[in-house]
């Protein structure tokens, strides 16, 4: 049959047509976009589809510049927006603002519309929601640049023994990891934050701009510009059972800022700081009890003279002098006889709280066995060596006279000097002879009172 192209007939069925046309574009654009639209000249929308489309209705769009529900600026190259292809694109993604706020990427397929003149009119494309896929792909990005980063670590800490040494190998690992200039670890203490180390450029001002990041870094990462332009962040490392520190990190001087992903990482970084600081935490204490004597906080027999020598050393090259006093508690042996152990460890812990305030806190105090202490004086000449002597003699028996069992018979200290003058190298084990053999002298000569060795 064919139809007269005047009659009622074939307008209605141009119609028909036309409408059924329409309806499959329409169809086949649902299916395959999630978003198809229209630009005019200026990059004005004249078309969108659905409506609403991304939760805005095409009144909202009709009109308004594409651009402005672009979440982060044009995609792609510099200057380039999914909404003003220069060419048909395929593929390219773009984060697009929905109704209410919450963020799309979308893949976008677009062509530039022209006249018969071939002068640009608009644009034409659609566009495929891909967030889901976005986010797990970069999800996946953030874990294998996790997994890098914690090798990378590993691998700077795997042959360090001890703790210190493997946080500054976890902070040379961050740095190319993470494009940073310079990385410090800071502790918390009771005083405030205090400097572990910094490896790479100084970061001036560290301590303060590392406690203003920390007031927001909570169990995130806080970013911020610190001196000189620098992009810097800061995240806890927290310890096991409370305590820990902070990490920071910076880059040069006017460069880009951290990314969310970026913070994902340093995050994820100080998490393993916190367990070395942990375990620096450990390693000093366990150092310190080696080198402790438990009763009275003193430093032990074996740390004193391995301390010893290594000044000994350091006065050799500087030419300086320095002064050995062994200490005896005079009367000692009745406290425990008569009041038991307790008592006699109270009136220890007196004497080393007496001799630790007669010395500099350079100097070195330390209980040597029972009732006998040394103590070291750097760079002490005999004048030096006798006033302080005299002063630990002098303040004794008031110090200690309420752990005395008895008048004729009180606590009080004896004290032998060694000096060793500058330029003998005389050894260590030849200067505690002197000593010990002038606290003797001094015992002998009545206690309570010093005896200075011959040199």
């Amino acid at each position: 049959m064919t139809l007269d192209l005047a009659t009622p007939q074939f307008d209605n069925a141009l119609r028909d047509a036309l409408l059924d046309s329409r309806q499959r574009w329409r169809d086949l654009v649902d299916m395959a976009a999630d978003f198809a639209w229209e630009t005019d000249a200026e990059g004005r929308f004249t078309f969108v589809f659905p409506d609403p489309a991304l939760g805005w209705s095409a009144g909202e769009l009709i009109g308004r510049p594409a651009d402005d529900i672009l979440a982060e600026g044009p995609a792609g190259s510099p200057g380039f927006s999914p909404f003003r292809p220069d060419r048909q694109r395929r593929g390219v993604r773009a984060w697009l603002r929905r109704a209410d706020g919450r963020l799309a990427c979308l893949s976008f397929a677009g062509v530039p519309l022209v006249d018969a003149d071939d002068r640009l009119i608009g644009a034409r494309g659609v566009g495929r929601d891909v967030t889901e896929e976005e986010r797990r792909t970069g999800a996946l990005a953030t874990a294998l640049r996790r997994e890098a980063l914690i090798d990378a670590v590993l691998a700077e800490t795997r042959t360090e023994v001890l703790a210190k040494g493997m946080l500054a190998g976890a902070a040379r690992a961050m740095m190319p990891a993470l494009g940073a200039a310079g990385t410090a670890i800071l502790r918390r203490t009771e005083a405030g934050l205090v400097p572990v180390l910094t490896v790479g450029e100084a970061l001036p001002a560290l301590v303060a701009t590392a406690a203003a990041l920390e007031e927001h870094a909570g169990f995130g990462t806080a970013v911020g510009e610190g001196p000189e332009g620098r992009p810097v962040a800061a995240a806890a490392a927290l310890q096991p059972g409370g305590g820990g520190g902070l990490i920071v990190i910076w880059r040069a001087p006017d460069a880009r800022g951290w990314d969310g992903e970026e913070r994902v990482l340093i995050h994820a970084a100080a998490d393993f700081v916190g367990l070395l600081l942990a375990q620096e935490s450990m390693q000093a204490e366990m150092l310190r009890q080696a080198r402790t004597d438990p009763l009275t906080g003193l430093l032990n027999r074996r740390a004193f003279f391995e301390e010893l020598e290594r000044r000994l050393e350091r006065l050799d090259r500087q030419g300086q002098p320095g002064a050995l006093l062994y200490v005896d508690l005079d009367n000692f042996k009745p406290i425990n006889d008569r009041h038991g152990h307790e008592a006699g460890d109270t009136a220890l812990r007196a004497a080393a709280g007496l001799l630790r305030a007669a010395v500099r806190p350079s100097d070195l105090v330390a209980r040597i066995g029972g009732d006998e202490f040394a103590l070291w004086l750097d760079g002490a000449d005999p004048r030096i060596a006798l006033s302080r002597a005299e002063r630990i003699v002098a303040d004794a028996p008031l110090a200690l006279a309420h752990h005395s069992t008895a008048e004729q018979a009180p606590l009080s200290l004896s004290v032998g000097i060694a000096v060793r003058a500058p330029g003998t190298r005389e050894p260590t084990s030849h200067l505690m002879v002197r000593a010990d053999a002038a606290m003797y002298a001094a015992k002998r000569g009545g206690k309570s009172g010093w005896s200075l060795a011959v040199p």
